[in-house]
């Protein structure tokens, strides 16, 4: 009960805070940590005060569900599922992601290929609207719009306060399997044939993701839970996760350490900062090897730019930042990932296959039309993340611009952490333009909340 009243203490400290910015002023999140690289324009209007939100109010363990609010991040989450023997159903791969900014702003992990989205595990939600109410949102209610719609719109339709999500058992740890693959076909095959039969090789797979070092070389991470496993790894200290996929065949890890494996280094990124050096990694505290710590330097890079103006000093090209994530067709990837080898050049790269969940029950017709991707479709998520250099004369956004042609062409979506470039009229055609505009006008009939086209593109 008292997590209950703390809980609508902080609701109303939140609409205070909401009906304290003066109108025509940005309303944004007074938080501290972020995983968005979408530069955006400074203002000095007050933030909403989320401080109370960031906690997990139940888990059920007999229903396999938790109630957990809008800031909570998934480190915090698993650390209260864990012990009952749950996680949610997909954990993105950084700590300090929110569960609401998992489901307005999307996530993805090795459980994908079978759970598919975050916001697909969500079974009610509490929204912040435009219009300063809070509003109850779940399937088949008075405000199923608002359920369909909020997944991918960015805050520019509310922020979530309260969110009930269902859980999955696991075990005690993850026993991995590193399949090696020359030709990225036999690859897509693979991913195809996981999909379909849950297993491979004989055995069961639960979770499954991969990383391309060149289109002769790839590897799947087929993940299985389980209590009986060899003796575990740890790439917390000295040891990096990313690089035992071309050193073992097989691993395994605790079920904690899986979900945090690619934390530890930012996936690979921690690179650029020396991390991965021996002698770097022996003084740099374990405690800052983690991925906020490394987005914030990214964050004093892009205010300063001290490394742009070392490059521009030894002669260095201008580099394009190019930091996305993508979901190509599964029939279409191996065609993708030729043309991102041959025209951006950038490794590794993550693979992540993901298909949405199988429709049941009552809401066997639901889409989610400001991600439109179609059902009974299996797709592979492909991250990239870091910069390239550009001819002399280029127009910046250049690169990113040819991918977002080239996704297209795919039949794959974008996801809009990052830059992005598309004029309106593509924007609206490729993230439900008409849906959002209803959705908008019933739940921020004032326009408050900065526009989705706005947040993405024009980085307000």
């Amino acid at each position: 009960m008292r997590a209950l009243r703390d809980h609508e203490q902080a609701v109303d400290t939140l609409r205070r805070s909401y009906a304290a910015v003066p109108p025509g002023q940005p309303v944004r999140l007074a938080k501290r940590t972020s995983n968005l690289f979408r530069p955006r324009q400074a203002t000095s209007s007050p933030g909403l005060d989320v401080s109370g939100l960031s906690g997990v109010l139940a888990v059920d363990p007999k229903a396999r569900t938790a109630d957990v609010q809008g800031m909570c991040t998934y480190e915090d989450l698993v650390d209260a599922t864990l012990p009952h023997g749950l996680m949610p159903l997909v954990v993105p791969q950084l700590r300090t992601i929110t569960l609401g900014g998992a489901v307005t702003g999307l996530g993805i992990e090795s459980t994908s290929f079978h759970n598919g989205l975050p916001h697909e595990s969500v079974t009610e939600f509490d929204v912040l609207t435009g219009a300063g109410e809070i509003v109850t949102a779940r399937p088949g209610g008075a405000h199923d719009d608002l359920f369909a719609a909020f997944p991918n719109s960015l805050g520019s339709l509310g922020y979530a306060t309260r969110l009930r999500i269902e859980l999955q058992p696991v075990r005690h740890a993850v026993a991995l399997r590193n399949v090696r693959f020359t030709r990225l076909e036999e690859l897509t095959d693979a991913i195809g044939d996981v999909i379909a039969k849950g297993e491979w090789d004989g055995q069961p797979v639960d979770a499954m993701d991969g990383v391309m070092f060149s289109p002769g070389e790839a590897y799947l991470t087929l993940g299985t839970f389980t209590d009986d496993a060899p003796p575990l790894s740890d790439y917390t200290g000295q040891a990096i996760y990313y690089r035992s996929l071309r050193q073992r065949t097989r691993d395994a890890l605790s079920t904690y350490h899986y979900l945090w494996r690619w934390d530890t280094d930012w996936f690979w990124c921690s690179a650029a900062f020396g991390v991965q050096h021996p002698v770097v990694r022996r003084l740099w505290p374990a405690r800052w090897r983690r991925s906020d710590v490394y987005h914030r330097l990214v964050r004093l890079e892009h205010r300063h730019q001290v490394a742009a103006r070392v490059d521009r000093w030894r002669g260095q090209p201008a580099r394009e930042r190019v930091v996305q994530d993508v979901e190509i067709p599964l029939d279409g990837t191996a065609e993708f990932l030729r043309w991102f080898a041959r025209n951006v050049g950038m490794t590794p790269v993550w693979l992540c296959p993901l298909r949405l969940r199988e429709p049941s029950g009552p809401d066997s017709a639901r889409v989610w039309p400001l991600y439109p991707l179609r059902p009974g479709q299996s797709y592979v998520n492909i991250g990239f993340w870091g910069s390239v250099p550009i001819a002399e004369g280029a127009a910046d956004g250049d690169v990113n611009r040819s991918i977002e042609r080239a996704v297209s062409e795919a039949g794959g979506h974008k996801s809009l952490y990052s830059d992005a470039y598309y004029d309106r009229a593509a924007f609206d055609r490729l993230y439900g333009g008409e849906t959002w505009r209803a959705a908008k006008d019933r739940y921020d009939p004032d326009h408050r909340l900065t526009g989705l086209y706005e947040k993405a593109v024009a980085r307000n």
